[in-house]
């Protein structure tokens, strides 16, 4: 029998207000949304009220790249996680904000998340800064394919660690620890190369376009909302510096500290889900 879960609060009624106010005020925005705006979702995040982690730090693209005990526990861990991270739906947050952006409400939202959650959810106007988790890529030859067919191919030369128990993790790893020694990891089918999932590791690069591409919207927005990021990594931190150099409002809907603390005009520390959809519609008992 499983216990109920926790209905989460709702945001204090002078907050909500404030929020409506501000999207009132600012009419098109640029959205940015992090691994908080997931946990609805079943997906677990990173870090801590305080923006500390709250588990190891994710594998490094050096690391990945250069050593093949890491691909091999990187690849176990994986074929564990992605059957759960697979199967996760969009929650009310990601579909308040599509319906934000039928209403015409938002120019562009950038997340910082691999799951496609938003996508799902039915926005369009979507940057992927890190990658989709959906997808892998040969690195010697640039071929993508769909993550969901290379599960096949791990199973079938890794049998039986289908049945190890773990835990899920962000990004569709999973709290596995075991003799990874003997995992087979498959190669590119195009190339015969090495495989990675067709996300940002840390110490890798955004590619320059998408950079450049997340900027330019920015500059045709008149009002920033951070949703579910502490903004500690600076990939999505810079988006909000470059707003205030600019002189636009930034406000944030995110549990705990963030990077960008001083530099916010607005923050309600609350369940994303519960704010954003009564700001999408419009229930008046959200600001009264």
């Amino acid at each position: 029998m499983h216990a109920a879960a926790a209905v989460p609060a709702a945001p204090p009624p002078a907050d909500a207000a404030a929020l409506r106010r501000f999207l009132d005020r600012h009419r098109r925005l640029f959205v940015l949304t992090g691994a908080g705006i997931s946990t609805g979702s079943g997906i677990p995040d990173y870090r801590d009220a305080d923006g500390a982690w709250k588990r190891p730090q994710p594998v490094s693209y050096q690391a990945f790249t250069g050593q093949a005990a890491v691909r091999r526990r990187y690849w176990a861990r994986s074929l564990a996680g992605w059957a759960p991270f697979a199967a996760a739906r969009p929650n009310a947050a990601h579909h308040a904000l599509a319906a934000l952006e039928r209403q015409g409400r938002i120019g562009l939202l950038v997340t910082q998340n691999v799951d496609g959650l938003h996508q799902r959810a039915g926005s369009t106007a979507v940057v992927d800064l890190h990658g989709r988790l959906g997808r892998v890529v040969g690195l010697d030859c640039g071929a993508r394919t769909p993550r969901a067919g290379l599960q096949p191919r791990l199973l079938a030369l890794n049998p039986g660690w289908e049945r190890l128990l773990a835990r899920v993790a962000p990004d569709g790893d999973a709290g596995l620890e075991a003799d990874f020694s003997e995992f087979r990891v498959p190669d590119c089918e195009a190339c015969g190369g090495l495989l990675k999932p067709a996300v940002v590791f840390f110490g890798e690069a955004v590619p320059r376009a998408r950079v450049e591409g997340a900027v330019a919207g920015l500059h045709c927005c008149d009002a920033v909302l951070v949703v579910g990021s502490s903004l500690m990594v600076y990939s999505g931190y810079r988006f909000v510096r470059l707003a205030a150099e600019a002189g636009l409002p930034v406000a944030a809907v995110n549990r705990g500290r963030t990077r960008a603390d001083p530099l916010l005009r607005l923050k309600v520390q609350a369940d994303c889900g519960q704010v954003l959809a009564a700001l999408a519609g419009g229930d008046p008992a959200a600001t009264q």
